[in-house]
């Protein structure tokens, strides 16, 4: 996938998913802007990319910072092509009797209405630019319940349901939405759920976990025609028919 001549926003780009994303989408050819709270990580990745990648600091829980963000992008790049809405976070890990309320909270502004600000930020320029392509990390966990999750649960089945309702009101407008269930992934979330104890999820080996590369290089054709398939849809990473479609060995 040639991604010459785009523009890829990625939000949480400072490790992980969407660290590897912005260096994919790079070596595709792809401008990139980084979007981070921490400014200094996704300063330090820029540079590692190079003049065609942009930091810029952001809180996506925050809308108004999101929409800067977008006119920073736009001032930088000259378009933006492709949204990526990667941040995601599951601390605290709680039943929901002991759970923080504005913890829990917190983790939806980031999650859900992270996803709704990145969409509503970049869809009237995309819908003005006649198209673009609207990319979220989804999860498993929005097709049913795991233990002491209720707020990651809650979060991605309701950011589903965004990739569902942007592709119904703007797939005739040549927007592209499409989720990735990319399965467990050696990240830092898995040491946070490691670290809990609490669940299944919690007692698996590091060596179950795929490696970061392997959603951002799937992430990198769902760009492609070849997967208009699943237009307003979820497609899982745990399905060898999919990773073969993705080039993953």
């Amino acid at each position: 996938m040639d991604l010459t001549g785009k523009t890829a926003l990625i939000t949480g780009a400072s490790r992980g998913i969407g660290a590897e994303t912005a260096r994919v989408f790079a070596a595709a050819g792809a401008k990139v802007a980084l979007l981070a709270r921490s400014g200094d990580a996704i300063a330090d990745l820029a540079g590692e990319i190079g003049p065609q990648a942009v930091a810029i600091p952001c809180d996506i829980a925050r809308y108004w910072e999101v929409e800067q963000a977008v006119a920073n992008c736009l001032t930088a790049h000259g378009s933006l092509d492709i949204l990526v809405n990667n941040a995601g976070v599951i601390e605290p890990v709680s039943h929901m009797a002991e759970a923080d309320p504005d913890a829990w909270g917190e983790v939806i502004d980031i999650n859900l209405k992270g996803v709704f600000h990145g969409m509503r930020a970049a869809l009237p320029v995309m819908l003005e630019q006649g198209g673009g392509t609207v990319l979220t990390i989804g999860s498993g966990a929005a097709h049913g319940p795991v233990e002491a999750w209720s707020h990651y649960c809650s979060s991605k089945a309701g950011a589903l349901m965004l990739t569902r309702m942007a592709h119904k009101e703007y797939g005739d407008q040549g927007i592209r939405a499409l989720s990735l269930s990319p399965g467990t992934v050696a990240t830092q979330m898995q040491r946070d759920i490691k670290a809990s104890g609490i669940n299944p999820v919690s007692q698996l080996d590091w060596s179950d976990h795929i490696p970061a590369d392997w959603p951002a290089r799937t992430l990198l054709w769902m760009c492609s025609a070849e997967a208009d398939s699943w237009l307003g849809d979820e497609i899982s990473l745990r399905d060898d028919a999919i990773r073969a479609k993705a080039g993953l060995t």
